[in-house]
């Protein structure tokens, strides 16, 4: 070996032993650091970590939507978004600010006109200086009470494509470290039908983790609410520990095109007469299935909203629509016949002390009249003295056939906060009250609270053949689009009185509406028959007692129809009148016409045939037919794009896709772009305009 050679080697290894010196100290060096970090500073950075990570998160589940019975959505969940400025982020640079601000400015006008780019600099700048000034006071070693880590970058909320939007506008598309941008997402109910039946569809708190406030809401909330599930999060990443079981759907029984029928009749009579409130309700007679709930009490003058459910809480005297339970009790204990006769005389009589007036007393009163009458007439002095030559030595027996009917039972509604009837009897614990006149004074109404429900739940057993049936609100519960409890119809009393009882009193109230001389003419239709019964009650003063005026009248009219056949049963109920003379027939049987009429037109048109092609609309839904040009495969997104809300809604869901909607109008953009994959449990954004 040459002398050159062995000199490289040499070198070589020397430089060899050389890296591996400085290998071996950097390795001692590294081991001697994990060593300290493990013993000495060990549980610092152990608690650094941990601080990173948040475990346990709670993972909220998608509130479940209420529908009508006609599949219309009536209640669904949306969520918003309110977008902040973190001025103190670690990334965030003067510099860049000032480089971007302008470009960012015209942006934000673009999306949001109502300022001008301007001002949205101005805004913007507004927050970096306040930073700036904290910066300041923090050098100077003052105290600064809060630094401005939540500056409000909009005066107003946005929805998820607005807040999509922002997030990649120049500057902000830097992410929220270099940005300061971020969001806090909040939820909202949303009515897309608004008023209608809001009281009955109910509300949630604020928070949506509160629940529901009160309506179907409230009562289903836990089936609406679903199960939270668990995350972890570090460093803006989320694993989810556990899934949330997102609510399932509730179908209710309200059909939105009665609704809206039922609504705008009483709501043009409230204004008509400027009464204080009014409350209409429709029940199907088979099924007690309410179709139509409308509650509607003065906001201000000239308006009138949903503030209370008055149907199902407003515990009040009925008045004369009562007449017919006392008559059915009568004439079931066979102590009354309709052909019976009774006094009347000239509209004025003194019973049990009391004086007593008929609605005629100025025009000479019915004179002599028969028990069948009492009830066409509306005749107070009727009725009062055939229930007290009946049951004057034995009120019990009249109270207690009022309970066999089942009018006093809790029918455990499905909305909370109902009311149930007080109709005292002489030997529970309010006996210390019942005097003389409470017998005859109950017969027509007065002396017992009964919300206008239970009232409706009568005649409607009336027309069902003897049937008491619970009002039902909702029709069946959903879970992913498919039903797991389908509700049936719920008997209280499978036999209110007999059939020849029934019979009577069936006549009775055809009478009271299609006889020339029955209080409840105004309700005459020549297009469809109706029967039913008026209601005028005088509402007590508190210390004045019951005086008389336009402001001091409940009236009301309850019955169905076609008299002949019942499908539905209705009832009308206004309180406190301004304009023109308080009447149950004038008043309340004027709607339940109207609204009778429009209901048996909009069902009874069954042979399309006969009518132009050109007058119909098409057989086959425009929804389907769309769908069925589209290219749709199993699994994916469809394209809704132009579509209505409606029909937006129904092909999202239908492929199995929750619905967040913003704006009016048809559909302008999706935020899950059309034959995307779908993802079990995934929401889509729709804006409208």
């Amino acid at each position: 070996m040459s002398a050159k050679n062995s000199n490289n080697n040499k070198r070589i290894i020397r430089y060899y032993f050389l890296v591996v010196l400085l290998i071996s100290i950097v390795a001692c060096f590294i081991v001697a650091k994990a060593i300290t970090i493990s013993t000495k500073d060990g549980e610092a950075w152990r608690k650094i970590g941990q601080e990173q990570i948040r475990t346990g998160v709670p993972e909220p589940a998608v509130r479940g939507n209420i529908y009508s019975a006609n599949q219309e959505l009536m209640a669904t969940t949306e969520s918003y978004y309110r977008l902040y400025v973190d001025f103190w982020a670690e990334g965030i640079a003067k510099d860049t600010l000032r480089k971007y601000i302008k470009p960012l400015s015209i942006e934000l006008n673009k999306l949001f006109p109502q300022q001008s780019a301007a001002d949205y600099e101005q805004h913007i700048m507004n927050g970096w200086n306040m930073r700036e000034r904290e910066a300041a006071q923090i050098a100077a070693q003052k105290k600064v009470p809060k630094r401005s880590r939540e500056y409000r970058l909009l005066n107003h909320d946005v929805n998820y494509l607005q807040w999509k939007q922002i997030r990649q506008m120049l500057y902000f598309n830097k992410g929220q470290n270099k940005s300061g941008l971020y969001e806090k997402k909040f939820v909202k109910r949303t009515k897309p039908y608004g008023t209608l039946a809001s009281r009955t569809i109910g509300d949630i708190y604020g928070e949506l983790d509160k629940g529901g406030r009160f309506g179907l809401e409230k009562h289903y909330d836990s089936l609406l609410s679903g199960q939270p599930g668990l995350s972890t999060r570090y460093r803006g990443m989320k694993i989810i520990d556990r899934e949330p079981v997102h609510g399932k759907d509730i179908v209710s029984t309200i059909d939105i095109d009665i609704q809206d029928i039922t609504e705008k009749a009483l709501l043009n009579k409230l204004r008509e007469i400027d009464a204080e409130s009014g409350t209409a309700v429709v029940m199907e007679t088979a099924t007690g299935e309410i179709k139509a709930i409308t509650n509607m009490g003065r906001v201000r003058e000239g308006v009138w909203g949903e503030t209370k459910n008055y149907a199902l809480s407003d515990l009040s005297e009925p008045g004369s629509t009562f007449k017919v339970v006392s008559m059915m009790v009568a004439l079931e204990d066979e102590v009354v016949h309709p052909e019976d006769s009774i006094e009347t005389g000239n509209g004025v009589a003194l019973i049990a002390g009391h004086e007593l007036r008929d609605h005629n007393a100025n025009r000479g009163g019915y004179g002599t009249i028969t028990a069948a009458q009492s009830i066409r007439y509306s005749s107070n002095i009727g009725v009062a003295k055939l229930i007290q030559r009946a049951y004057g030595n034995n009120p019990g027996k009249y109270v207690d056939g009022i309970y066999k009917i089942g009018f006093h039972k809790d029918m455990e509604l499905e909305i909370p906060g109902y009311g149930v009837p007080r109709i005292r009897h002489p030997k529970d614990s309010t006996a210390q009250y019942w005097s003389k006149s409470t017998l005859p004074w109950m017969s027509f109404g007065y002396e017992t609270q009964i919300p206008p429900i239970y009232t409706l739940s009568f005649f409607n057993a009336i027309a069902n053949n003897g049937k008491l049936v619970k009002p039902l609100f909702v029709r069946e519960i959903r879970e992913n689009g498919h039903t797991v409890e389908k509700k049936k119809p719920q008997v209280i009393n499978n036999r209110i009185c007999s059939q020849e009882t029934l019979g009577k009193i069936r006549q009775m109230l055809d009478d009271v509406v299609n006889a020339s001389d029955g209080t409840g003419k105004p309700a005459h239709s020549d297009k469809i028959r109706i029967a039913g019964k008026t209601g005028t009650a005088q509402l007590s003063q508190g210390a004045a007692g019951y005086r008389a005026g336009g402001l001091s009248h409940q009236v009301s009219f309850c019955g169905y129809f076609p008299a002949e056949n019942p499908q539905y049963a209705m009832i009308v109920v206004i309180r406190k009148p301004r304009n023109g003379i308080a009447s149950g027939g004038q008043m309340c049987g004027t709607v339940f016409k109207i609204i009778a009429e429009e209901v048996y037109s909009r069902n009874s048109i069954t042979e399309v045939k006969a009518f132009p092609i050109d007058t119909l609309r098409p057989l086959e839904p425009l929804l389907k037919k769309r769908l069925d040009k589209q290219v749709l495969e199993a699994g994916r997104v469809p394209d809704v794009k132009g579509m209505g809300a409606k029909d937006a809604v129904y092909a999202m869901e239908n492929a199995g896709l929750r619905v967040n909607l913003a704006g009016r109008g048809s559909v302008a953009t999706q935020s899950i772009p059309p034959g995307a994959n779908i993802v079990k449990g995934q929401t889509v954004a729709l804006q409208l305009k």
